[in-house]
C-alpha cells in the first residue's frame, strides 16, 4: 500500500532564495534596496546579504551598489519555479514545481512524492544532485547549474507490462527538445540513453510502484548534459554536452520547459491513440530499433546480435547470430 509520510521538501531557506531569485531576475535593470527584498522575501537585511552570497555561489552575478543595493548582472538560467511556471503555462507540469539548489536524487524525492498521494504532474527540479543515479544503480554526475536533473511524476493508467513505452516516449520527447532548440539531430539507443555523435548526452531513469496488473505511479528523471565544456576523464570518451557538440550555450530554463511540452505530449498521445505512434516514431528516429549489429549484456548473459524492431509493449527484439529471436527487456544494448 502507498506510504503516508510526506518527503523532505524544499525548505524555507531554499523556497526564499527561489523567491530572492526570482525578484531580481524580474527587474534586471533595477537596483533593488536590501530593505525592499528583506521585506518582499520576509527576511532581515542582513539574511539578504548572507543569501545574495549564496546566489553568488551558484554562479549567479550579483553587483553590490554601496548605499544603493543589488542588481543582477544577467537574468541567470537557474530552473527557478517563477521563471519556469510560465513557460509551462497549459501543461500538467505548471502547477507543482518542487525546486532544488542541491538534493541527494530528484527521484528519491519523486518516488516519496508518489507514496504520499502526490498527484499526477508533479515536478521535481535541482540544480546540483550528490547522488543522482542511472539504471542498475549507475552513478549519474550532475554538476551544478550545468545540466538538467528532473524528475516527473505520472499516474498512467496502464498495466504494468507497457511502463517500458514511458521511457521510449521521455527519450522521444528529449529529442524532440534539443532539435527545437538547438537544431541538432540526436540519436536514442534503446531504452534510456540519447546521444551526440555516438556519445551519451542523456540518460533517463523510470522506476514505478505497481501491482501485477495496476501502475499506481511512475516517475521518470531524466538527465541532460547542457553546458558542460569538458567531461570527467572517466567518462569523457563515452559522454558529451549540448555545449560540447555544439560549440554553443544553451538556455537549460527553455530546454526544460521544451522538453517537458513534448513530454507531455506524447504521453497524452499514447493514452489516446497506443503505443503505436510512439514505436513508429522510435523507429524512425533511433538507429538502434531495427538493423543495428549490437551487443547485449543482460543479468545472466551476453550475446550478440541484429536488433529487429520493437514489440508492442517496447521491449526490444533481437536477432542473434545463430538466427534466434530473443526479447530484451532490461539490459545493456552497445554497437558491436
Amino acid at each position: 500500500m502507498p506510504r503516508s509520510t510526506r518527503p523532505s521538501l524544499p525548505g524555507l531557506t531554499d523556497r526564499r532564495l527561489d523567491a530572492l531569485l526570482a525578484l531580481l531576475s524580474e527587474n534586471p535593470m533595477v537596483v533593488l534596496s536590501g530593505a525592499r527584498i528583506a521585506r518582499e522575501i520576509g527576511v532581515s537585511r542582513s539574511t539578504v546579504w548572507r543569501w545574495i552570497e549564496k546566489l553568488r555561489a551558484v554562479g549567479v552575478r550579483v553587483r553590490g551598489h554601496i548605499g544603493s543595493g543589488y542588481r543582477i548582472e544577467r537574468v541567470p538560467d537557474v530552473l527557478v519555479p517563477r521563471l519556469l511556471r510560465p513557460l509551462l503555462r497549459g501543461t500538467i507540469f505548471e502547477k507543482r514545481i518542487y525546486h532544488f539548489f542541491k538534493v541527494g536524487s530528484t527521484n528519491d524525492v519523486a518516488l516519496t512524492l508518489g507514496h504520499a498521494g502526490e498527484p499526477h504532474g508533479a515536478l521535481v527540479i535541482a540544480e546540483e544532485q550528490t547522488a543522482g543515479r542511472g539504471r542498475a544503480g549507475r552513478k549519474w554526475i550532475s554538476e551544478k547549474s550545468l545540466g538538467i536533473h528532473a524528475t516527473v511524476l505520472l499516474r498512467p493508467p496502464i498495466p504494468p507490462a507497457q511502463a517500458p513505452l514511458i521511457t521510449l516516449l521521455a527519450g522521444l520527447a528529449v529529442r524532440e527538445a534539443i532539435a527545437e532548440q538547438t537544431g541538432l539531430a540526436a540519436d536514442i539507443r534503446w531504452p534510456n540513453d540519447v546521444l551526440l555523435g555516438g556519445r551519451k548526452l542523456c540518460g533517463i531513469l523510470t522506476e514505478m510502484h505497481a501491482e501485477p496488473d495496476r501502475t499506481h505511479f511512475v516517475v521518470v528523471g531524466i538527465g541532460v548534459n547542457v553546458n558542460q565544456t569538458t567531461m570527467p576523464e572517466e567518462i569523457a570518451a563515452l559522454a558529451t554536452s549540448l555545449r560540447m557538440a555544439s560549440g554553443r550555450w544553451t538556455s537549460r530554463l527553455e530546454l526544460l520547459a521544451k522538453l517537458l511540452i513534448w513530454l507531455e505530449r506524447y504521453y497524452n498521445r499514447f493514452l489516446a491513440e497506443g503505443p503505436q505512434p510512439i514505436l513508429d516514431r522510435f523507429a524512425a528516429v533511433s538507429s538502434y530499433a531495427q538493423g543495428k549489429r549490437v551487443r547485449i549484456v543482460t543479468a545472466s548473459e551476453s550475446f550478440t546480435g541484429t536488433t529487429a524492431g520493437l514489440e508492442p509493449n517496447g521491449v526490444l527484439r533481437v536477432q542473434r547470430d545463430d538466427g534466434r529471436i530473443e526479447t530484451v527487456l532490461a539490459g545493456d544494448v552497445m554497437e558491436a
